[in-house]
């Protein structure tokens, strides 16, 4: 089982490797356009309607003066406008949002290969239980099932462990739906 697992680790790794090595480019870089902007929400004045103007400017650049471009106004109620808008400085790491989501679809994909190994294997380890009877034969065949030899109680392996306890759980099943037909059959 630790194959799969461990295929989409050295994936995981070498992912995360890339992103770093990525990241060293870009920080010898300067900051990405699209990582700062300035944003201005302008709501309407007089006859223009409200508008949003996005801009990369720096952070001391970040009003009304230097992101609204063209400016809908005539000069004089330019300060008056400007008044108005409400602008705010937005920064994020681009970087940071890519290793997140590599990060993310790796344990994904991990867990989509898992689920692939269990379907492919679990066919090979689960045998057919001949103890497990249909339910409408299960009245029937009560007094001809062979008892279960007690000797599985010392399982060696953790899957037949598992195993047990489901055949446990099994067996507890039929009973609790043996009781529940035998009480529908006495109220009918």
């Amino acid at each position: 089982m630790s194959c799969g697992g461990a295929g989409s680790w050295t994936f995981v790794k070498v992912a995360v490797v890339t992103v770093f090595l990525l990241n060293l480019v870009d920080f010898t870089q300067a900051k990405n356009f699209e990582d700062v902007r300035c944003k201005c929400i302008c709501p309407p004045y007089r006859n223009i309607t409200g508008h949003i103007y996005n801009r990369n400017v720096s952070q001391k650049d970040c009003n009304c003066l230097h992101v609204v471009e063209p400016m809908p106004v005539p000069g004089h109620d330019v300060e008056a406008y400007c008044l108005l808008c409400e602008c705010k400085y937005e920064e994020r790491s681009s970087n940071t949002i890519k290793v997140t989501i590599i990060i993310y679809l790796s344990v994904v994909g991990a867990l989509l290969l898992y689920m692939l190994f269990l379907l492919l294997v679990d066919p090979l380890i689960r045998k057919h239980d001949p103890y497990t009877q249909p339910l409408h034969n299960e009245e029937d065949s009560e007094e001809m099932r062979p008892q279960v030899v007690s000797s599985q109680a010392k399982a060696n392996t953790v899957l037949e462990r598992v195993e047990g306890a489901q055949q446990r759980w099994k067996k507890q099943v039929q009973e609790q739906r043996k009781t529940v037909f035998d009480r529908h059959k006495l109220l009918s």
